[in-house]
């Protein structure tokens, strides 16, 4: 597909829908994503509720590429910072302190690609509307 983001690459940990959502809409611009899974069922959001696929996880996936990656092993990391070398974009929406605890955290990549844009859709504490929002993590 023809962008303007054509010739990004972007390297998505996403699970449920804001990572993969903010993925999809760079893929619908153009860019090359793909979609970092594990192997023990991939995206937990496959299957939500009903079992089997889901029309809800093509929906927000759709465009990108998929690789099974288990980043706690010594080989997937090995595989998974390879391709860092070459991205353009991380989009992760990990539980805060998850990339750090993989050793996959901002400051960890960023020494292995020194362009890169890195794009954490996750926040600390409760979500409501009277709940103090956090600032949010991402650093570009």
């Amino acid at each position: 597909m023809n962008g303007c983001l054509e010739g990004i690459r972007v390297l998505e940990l996403g699970n449920f829908i804001s990572g993969p959502y903010g993925a999809m809409l760079l893929a619908d611009l153009g860019a090359e994503v793909i979609k970092i899974e594990n192997p023990q069922g991939g995206d937990p959001f496959r299957g939500w509720d009903l079992g089997g696929d889901q029309p809800n996880f093509w929906a927000y996936n759709r465009g990108k590429k998929s690789v099974t990656l288990n980043l706690q092993t010594p080989e997937g990391k090995e595989i998974f910072l390879g391709l860092v070398k070459d991205a353009d974009v991380i989009v992760e929406n990990y539980r805060p302190g998850v990339t750090k605890r993989l050793g996959i955290d901002y400051e960890s990549l960023r020494k292995l690609n020194q362009q890169l844009i890195y794009c954490s859709i996750t926040g600390p504490g409760p979500a409501g509307p009277y709940a103090k929002r956090p600032a949010y993590d991402t650093v570009g």
